[in-house]
């Protein structure tokens, strides 16, 4: 009796604690515009490429400032002894002297070949760039986010799949089980539904592992910590239908219009052009306007600390010419440079605009063909799916062996992953298309 007690002890709190420990109500559910709209806020790829805005921000303000005068104070303070010059009158004097000279000086660039207008137009050029260029990694973050979470849909209907395919094949054995004991089936029938029911509990496990690792990827793209839950939200299953008349030349053609890697590649030879400009402005003179005041004191002026820096206060004003006659083939090999480097730039346009066109291809023929693949695999999946189940009726008669019943929940399982993974394909490349001709990505 005492026995007894204790497991119905031992049941009544096994069911408690069930009871006390519900799924969490407030586990958020993220849908894909939730994972989108995080992921562009937190993901350390858009965060470094929004710092290298802000670097070319502070680049295009430097450049801008260069415009303006400098301006520098200087003060010393001296001691000689002997013959020499007194540093304030220029007297030739044999004796002690201590000296004080302090002063302002400024220069300003009056004309450096337009190098400095020049540099100004090519760090805004290089600015704008960056500015695509953040936008290019934000591009790729959502269309990593679309196709990881899709994944995960497909990988969690997988597990279903599985699941059901586990279940089927455990009331199996059951059945061989009895039939053996029975003796209508031979031992061998027995264990190939063993054998196939392990075979199904493996691509349970497989399935969950895989559902697992796609979770983990989103949580990387989102930026989540790693033990922090995550549960995505289905989505509707309404698959698009390409328009008939859509031409995939008028898409590359749209694609071109905005998306910003074109526009970057097209900012990038701009500014290699202006690299072009600053480098042949260093075959030109400079011309600058210095300027600067100054006063001082020596100790063999019988006047006043004061008084001297009254009487020694100078302001002087000036131009400089520099003309540059040879300095070694620098400028030169600086405009070589300069004109490689447009031409390189040229040529990453158009290598830029072909992995475009190749995408835009791929895409749409994925597309074409998904939205077909889609159809097919949805009829071999409800014919599969009607063989197995009067499969399933001839083997509770005795009609059929265990091995053509396995053969036959093979056939149908793998017409399931085929029309889940069709279907996936053709919500993944619709979207891509929609992508690609400017409009939003929307499950």
């Amino acid at each position: 009796m005492k026995f007894y007690l204790i497991i119905a002890s031992l049941l009544v709190t096994s069911f408690t604690f069930t009871q006390e420990t519900p799924s969490n109500p407030s586990l958020k559910i993220w849908s894909l515009q939730d994972c989108i709209a995080y992921a562009l806020e937190n993901n350390i790829t858009v965060k470094d490429a929004a710092l290298n805005k802000n670097m070319a921000e502070i680049d295009y303000s430097k450049a801008k400032s260069s415009r303006l005068p400098n301006l520098f104070g200087s003060a010393s303070q001296n001691f000689s002894s002997g013959n020499t010059i007194d540093p304030i009158t220029s007297d030739y004097v044999t004796d002690q002297i201590h000296s004080t000279n302090v002063g302002v000086n400024s220069s300003i660039t009056l004309f450096q070949g337009n190098q400095i207008s020049n540099q100004i137009k090519q760090n805004k050029l290089w600015l704008e760039q960056s500015i695509f260029q953040e936008e290019v990694e934000k591009n790729n973050i959502v269309l990593n986010l679309l196709e990881t979470y899709l994944q995960t849909l497909f990988s969690k209907e997988s597990i279903a799949i599985a699941e059901n395919n586990l279940a089927a094949s455990e009331k199996e054995v059951l059945r061989a089980k009895a039939r053996l004991d029975a003796g209508t089936i031979a031992l061998s029938d027995y264990t190939e539904a063993q054998s196939q029911a392990a075979t199904n509990k493996y691509n349970v496990i497989t399935s969950k592992n895989n559902y697992q690792q796609y979770i983990i990827a989103l949580k990387q793209l989102l930026e989540l910590p790693p033990m922090e839950a995550l549960e995505i939200e289905t989505i509707d299953e309404n698959m698009g239908v390409i328009n008939p008349e859509l031409n995939k030349i008028e898409v590359y053609s749209k694609a071109l219009s905005f998306l910003p890697e074109i526009q970057a590649s097209n900012l990038k030879i701009a500014a290699n052009e202006k690299e072009l400009d600053i480098a042949k402005g260093g075959f030109l003179p400079t011309l600058s306007l210095t300027g600067s005041l100054g006063s001082g004191y020596t100790s063999i002026n019988d006047n006043t600390f004061s008084d001297q820096f009254n009487v020694n206060f100078n302001q002087r004003l000036g131009l400089s010419l520099s003309i540059p006659i040879f300095n070694r083939n620098q400028t030169k090999a600086a405009v070589k440079a300069a004109s490689i480097n447009i031409e390189k730039a040229q040529i990453q346009k158009q290598s830029t605009e072909k992995e475009v066109y190749k995408k835009v291809e791929t895409t749409y023929q994925n597309a074409v063909s998904a939205q077909e693949q889609v159809i097919a695999a949805e009829a071999s999946k409800n014919a599969a799916e009607q063989s197995y189940k009067l499969a399933q009726k001839k083997y509770e008669l005795g009609d059929l062996s265990t091995t053509d019943l396995v053969i036959s929940q093979n056939t149908f399982t793998n017409a399931q992953q085929n029309y889940l993974q069709a279907k996936y394909l053709n919500i993944l490349y619709h979207q891509l298309l929609q992508f690609y001709q400017g409009n939003n990505i929307n499950l």
